[in-house]
């Protein structure tokens, strides 16, 4: 009998060394190295890879290389999976869209605004870990969209292949896009060296939304 997923996700937090691991990724502010990891649950290097390969495969955790600007082999990284995120209690994508519109409301800004600050804060906390395009295709990534990146010289699109407020922006979808249109504004402005040339919506329970931005001559080598 072939497990769905939700039953190998069961399976894999089944075991209350990998329930922990799990709950200490999807709580942490960035992603998480095997050392940091190896010290939460004091048990040897090999032993926490072996949980975090099944954390893997189970499709709850995502599997990264650290970008290195120093010497040194690149870490591999460890963060919650944006499809796993409001599950087996994490903290779900809503909780932080429902933030940022309250923040609006209680500001009477508009939620382009909200999410052009909001970016500003991201792009502060990612700043020179990194390439601008490659971060912010991380980000993206990391918020749930499945983005591909296509190029054309300076000209980048990104085809989003997942809505992660579907829901919510299928009903109003001038709210919620505008914000994360300010997000990804905000995003560019404080990584640098990219400017946002727009955001083109689509049915976001089909999703394929486009968004295209521009790197300035001095980032024309693509990453």
């Amino acid at each position: 009998m072939v497990e769905d997923g939700t039953q190998q996700e069961a399976r894999a937090l089944g075991d209350p060394t990998r329930h922990r691991l799990f709950r200490y990724i999807a709580g942490a502010a960035g992603p998480v190295g095997v050392a940091e990891l190896t010290d939460f649950v004091r048990l040897n290097h090999n032993a926490v890879r072996q949980h975090l390969a099944v954390l893997k495969d189970a499709g709850l955790v995502i599997e990264e290389v650290e970008q290195r600007s120093k010497p040194g082999r690149p870490r591999l990284l460890y963060r919650l999976a944006p499809e796993a995120a409001g599950r087996w209690g994490t903290p779900g994508a809503y909780a932080w869209l429902a933030g940022l519109l309250s923040d609006a409301v209680r500001r009477h800004l508009e939620p382009r605004q909200v999410g052009r600050q909001e970016g500003h804060r991201r792009a502060a906390e990612l700043a020179g870990s990194g390439e601008p395009v490659l971060l912010l295709e991380n980000e993206i990534e990391r918020r749930g969209f499945r983005p591909t990146r296509l190029e054309r010289g300076r000209k980048i699109e990104f085809v989003l292949g997942r809505c992660p407020f579907a829901d919510v922006a299928g009903s109003d979808p001038g709210t919620v896009c505008q914000l994360h249109l300010g997000l990804v504004e905000g995003l560019a402005e404080g990584l640098g060296g990219l400017d946002v040339e727009g955001l083109a919506p689509k049915d976001p329970r089909r999703a394929g939304c486009r968004l295209t931005v521009r790197r300035r001559d001095a980032l024309v080598a693509r990453s």
